[in-house]
């Protein structure tokens, strides 16, 4: 399995007053799934928009590593998904558009399209609806799609940005699912939430608040460590949740 690792150091950025992201750093390797927990302002989106290269940080350092050799930032590119918090899918296109339309994007073949395609759609259920519209779709049926079209690559890393938003809640438990699925698969999965109740379902935390690190572990240790029983808890006791 090839080894992928982000690693992240003492990255700031500001909008005119605003401090973003305040130094933080963080470690990101295969084998786990990664939660950027934090509220609305924290700095999850702009963090994942500098490790992918869509916005500068004023200072800092990310390096990309596969295999412990280090990757350059196009080739990070070339092996990572992202799947935005905003609507990114084509509300006239249906399902099956949507991965053909994929498909010709990332040059997957005949053969490779098929067998994916066809793993996808299982995973996903989605193989009934593959007819209707995006813009048709629940919001949890939305999200698949979105999640099956970053997956049809086969890429080495996934950044999700608030994914589950929004998604019912038998919905939020497939794709959690499905994400499970994908660390199992050697994907190093990056993912962003506002929901407390979802940082105990991940492997790792970060834990964000105004563009500061306020912990970083395993769930259950880091509410050990605070003696907390939940993460809202945590965050109140820090100061956060304001």
């Amino acid at each position: 399995m090839n080894e992928v690792a982000i690693d992240i150091t003492d990255i700031s950025k500001s909008f005119g007053k605003i401090k973003a992201l305040n130094n933080v750093s963080m470690h990101f390797g295969t084998g786990k799934l990664y939660g950027i927990i934090g509220p609305a302002g924290a700095g999850k989106t702009t963090l994942f928009r500098i490790i992918l290269g869509l916005m500068a940080a004023d200072s800092g350092k990310i390096s990309f590593t596969l295999n412990g050799k280090n990757m350059p930032a196009s080739s990070f590119r070339e092996v990572a998904a992202y799947m935005p918090q905003t609507q990114s899918l084509y509300a006239d296109l249906s399902v099956e558009e949507h991965l053909e339309f994929f498909k010709d994007l990332y040059g997957i073949s005949p053969e490779v399209y098929r067998r994916k395609k066809d793993e996808l759609l299982q995973m996903t259920r989605l193989d009934k609806f593959l007819d209707r519209p995006a813009g048709k779709l629940s919001g949890g049926m939305y999200k698949k799609l979105g999640l099956m079209c970053a997956l049809l690559r086969s890429p080495k890393i996934m950044l999700l940005d608030e994914p589950t938003n929004g998604v019912d809640p038998i919905s939020r438990r497939e794709f959690w699912d499905m994400l499970h699925t994908s660390v199992s698969d050697g994907i190093l999965v990056l993912m962003t939430t506002a929901y407390m109740d979802e940082a105990e379902r991940c492997g790792e935390v970060v834990l964000m608040e105004e563009g500061n690190v306020l912990g970083a572990g395993e769930p259950r240790t880091l509410l050990e460590q605070e003696k907390v029983s939940g993460f809202d808890e945590f965050f109140l006791r820090r100061g956060g949740l304001k």
